[in-house]
């Protein structure tokens, strides 16, 4: 019981994370791309149309997690292809990142917005599918 307790909090919490994150890409895209803690200029220059765009795929990424949380008929499901989106995210800063495309530094600044929820989710995926 506490294992479903603690997943459904952390499901709850970067849910609540992920669409906040979306909304403000969506909203006001510039404003996301300069003060977001994840030095996103170092990837690039700014375009509007490309933020909004990752900020929907954040967005549905979001309410799928809210769903897998409300019925648990599609919690897996849910958990699997937001896994699936953050994982592949992550591997693209790795590759970014081994390429020399941005600064070493970015293993540490990526850590909190694109690793962590990976690992999260992968831990939350192996305790879901183990007790499923």
């Amino acid at each position: 019981m506490f294992t479903m307790k603690l997943n459904t909090r952390l499901l709850i919490l970067m849910a609540t994370i992920t669409v906040a994150n979306s909304i403000w890409m969506i909203l006001f895209p510039f404003n996301w791309y300069i003060y977001v803690p994840a030095n996103v200029p170092d990837f690039g220059p700014y375009n509007q149309h490309f933020v909004r765009d990752f900020g929907c795929a954040f967005l549905l990424v979001g309410v799928g997690l809210i769903v897998g949380v409300q019925w648990p008929a599609y919690r897996s499901a849910s958990i699997l292809f937001a896994l699936g989106f953050y994982a592949l995210h992550a591997l693209t800063h790795i590759f970014d990142t081994l390429m020399g495309t941005v600064g070493h530094h970015h293993w540490l600044v990526d850590f909190p917005t694109t690793y962590l929820p990976a690992i999260l989710l992968s831990w939350i995926a192996r305790r879901e599918l183990v007790n499923a």
